[in-house]
C-alpha cells in the first residue's frame, strides 16, 4: 500500500496517517522529519540541504526526492508507506511519480480529506501540542489540563504561534493556490479517493479504510 494523504492544514491527515500506519504496519513518512534527521546526523544529503536552509532558501525538490528515495529503500517500507507532507506541488508530484517508476514500485493512491474552511479555522485555532511527546489537545474536542501539563508524559503543552485565525486563513489561501492543483494531477491517474473529514475521527477512519480496502493485498484489515 503506497498512500499519500492530502488536504488542507487541519483536516486530520496526521491523525489518520498514524492510525493507518499502525493498522497496516507500514511507516508514516514525513519529509520534514526526514530533512531534520538528515541535518541532525550530518549525512551528505543533510549537509547539502542545510546549506540552503542556512541561506533561508527552500531545499530543492531533487534533494528532497533523494532523501525520500533513501528512506523508502529501507526494509520497513517493503510493503508500502504513507507520505505525509509531500508532494505539495505539481513538479514534486511529477518527480515522485518518476522515482516510483525508477524503483519499480506501484503508483500512489491519493486520499483527499476535505473539511470546510470555517471548521478548519476553529480546529487549528483551538489545538495545542505537548512539546515533549507530541500528544494532541484541542480546546473544543480534547481540552488540555488547566496547568497545561501533558497527561501522558508530563511535558509542557503549548500552542503554535501561527495557529491564529488570520494566519490560518493565509495558510489556507496558499494551500488553495499551490497545493490543491495536485488533486487534478492524481485524478487523471485514476488513483484518487475523497473522504469527508468533517465527522468524528473514528467515522472518518472507518470510511477511509473501506475506500482503500480494494488496494490492500498484503494485510487483513479490520476497520474500527
Amino acid at each position: 500500500m503506497y498512500l499519500i494523504l492530502f488536504g488542507a492544514p487541519g483536516v486530520g491527515k496526521g491523525t489518520q496517517a498514524k492510525r493507518i500506519s499502525q493498522q497496516l504496519s507500514i511507516p508514516q513518512i514525513s519529509t520534514g522529519d526526514i530533512l531534520r534527521e538528515a541535518v541532525r546526523q550530518g549525512t551528505g544529503l543533510g549537509k547539502r540541504a542545510e546549506n540552503f536552509m542556512k541561506k533561508g532558501q527552500l531545499v530543492p525538490d531533487h534533494l528532497i526526492l533523494e532523501m525520500i528515495k533513501e528512506r523508502i529503500s529501507q526494509s520497513d517500507c517493503d510493503h508500502g508507506f504513507i507520505l505525509d507532507g509531500f508532494p505539495r506541488t505539481i513538479p514534486q508530484a511529477q518527480g515522485l511519480t518518476k522515482l516510483m517508476k525508477t524503483m519499480v514500485l506501484p503508483p500512489f493512491i491519493l486520499v483527499e480529506i476535505t473539511v470546510p474552511d470555517e471548521i478548519i479555522i476553529k480546529r487549528l485555532s483551538g489545538r495545542k501540542t505537548c512539546s515533549q511527546c507530541g500528544a494532541d489537545y484541542n480546546d473544543h474536542t480534547h481540552p488540555a489540563p488547566a496547568d497545561n501539563i501533558c497527561t501522558i508524559c508530563g511535558g509542557k503543552i503549548t500552542r503554535r504561534s501561527d495557529d491564529n485565525p488570520e494566519t490560518i486563513k493565509k495558510r489556507l489561501q496558499v494551500y488553495r493556490e499551490q497545493t490543491a492543483p495536485l488533486k487534478h494531477f492524481y485524478e487523471e491517474q485514476h488513483q484518487f479517493i475523497s473522504i469527508d473529514g468533517n465527522k468524528h475521527i473514528d467515522e472518518v477512519y472507518k470510511n477511509l479504510i473501506e475506500q482503500i480496502k480494494p488496494y490492500i493485498k498484503h494485510a487483513d484489515i479490520h476497520a474500527l
